[in-house]
């Protein structure tokens, strides 16, 4: 059986061979326009949602989007948005923000969790003319994304099945991509049962992917070995607190969260952001200046393009995008220019081929 049908873990799409950053799941490839749910969310996020569809429309991308006034101080997740997203199986989403103590649940727990969106995936790489203190880093973090103490319940323990699957995720990310190496990160010699349980099950599916190298590094030790050697990570898998640390630590040695794509996935559905956390999303002098970054949620959205099996559009919106940035004439404040928002996205449109 080759590794394109391969039905190890229905969850991921075949890529073997594929130097492309991210794939997930089939999707029909007919060519017929898809409908994404799209969340413009808090801050500065609608200004770079727009810059997506701007560019979606310049290039004539298959995909409409279905709108939702969403926000992150709303107690619940309104039922139609649910609903879109259950309906289109894809989603497009700006930041979001998390209230701060007081009791108030985030927004972005709620979705995943109701969607059962059980994998974060962060790639974090160096970008052609980004200076970075760094060469040839390229990791991919995959988080679990629905349990332990991130998960909203703070008490709340992780379990063998969603470790298992986490597990599976990485490996069968990392064989269908050809990697050559997952790390698991963990806390392992303090919290014995929790991440014991975790690591126990990385174990396991290890055992069964003998051509991926498989190593495991205490978080403390993995959080030095970031800023110091950071070509040495491939594919990191973790528990949910830690994965979102790791995966802000990678991003900035990358190049810095403004350009980060990401994705959190689930058996069904697939909500595409921002990959490391918009810190950005609350700053109201960026979207007075309206200087927000879109280059990070561009590429999460060639990695929806990509999911959806329109891979030419990807391919398109992504090598412009890294034109742009290696060009080095069009950067935002936080790659060290002074463009607006705008300025970047004329840019990334003029580039497009």
């Amino acid at each position: 059986m080759s590794r394109r049908t391969l039905p190890i873990f229905k969850n991921l799409l075949s890529g073997a061979g594929s130097t492309r950053s991210v794939t997930y799941m089939p999707r029909p490839g007919d060519g017929t326009p898809r409908p994404v749910t799209l969340i413009p969310g808090d801050g500065v996020g609608p200004l770079v949602t727009g810059a997506v569809e701007q560019v979606m429309e310049a290039m004539h991308a298959p995909v409409y989007f279905e709108k939702y006034d969403v926000h992150g101080d709303m107690k619940t997740v309104p039922p139609e948005l649910i609903e879109s997203i259950k309906k289109n199986k894809v989603c497009l989403k700006g930041g979001l923000k998390t209230p701060v103590g007081g009791g108030v649940s985030s927004l972005n727990v709620m979705l995943r969790k109701e969607l059962d969106l059980y994998a974060s995936l962060v790639h974090c790489f160096n970008l052609k003319g980004l200076p970075t203190r760094h060469q040839n880093v390229d990791i991919v973090v995959i988080r679990e994304n629905t349990e332990g103490e991130y998960a909203g319940l703070e008490h709340e323990v992780i379990t063998k099945f969603c470790s298992e699957r986490i597990a599976k995720y990485a490996f069968e990310y990392a064989y269908l991509n050809n990697r050559k190496k997952v790390t698991a990160v963990h806390k392992a010699n303090i919290m014995k049962l929790a991440d014991g349980l975790f690591l126990e099950s990385c174990r396991e599916i290890a055992s069964k992917y003998p051509s991926i190298q498989y190593n495991e590094m205490i978080v403390d030790n993995c959080s030095m070995q970031l800023v110091s050697k950071p070509e040495q990570f491939d594919v990191m898998v973790t528990p949910n607190l830690y994965g979102n640390l790791v995966s802000n630590v990678a991003a900035g040695i990358a190049g810095g969260t403004g350009v980060m794509p990401g994705g959190n996935v689930g058996a069904d559905h697939a909500i595409f952001e921002q990959g490391a956390s918009a810190g950005n999303v609350g700053n109201e002098k960026l979207l007075e200046q309206k200087k927000a970054n879109p280059v990070a949620l561009l590429l999460s959205s060639a990695m929806m393009l990509r999911h959806l099996q329109f891979p030419s559009f990807a391919d398109r919106l992504e090598t412009a995008v890294k034109r742009v940035i290696s060009e080095g004439k069009y950067r935002t404040k936080d790659l060290g220019g002074v463009s607006t928002t705008q300025e970047v996205v004329d840019a990334v449109i003029a580039n497009l081929e």
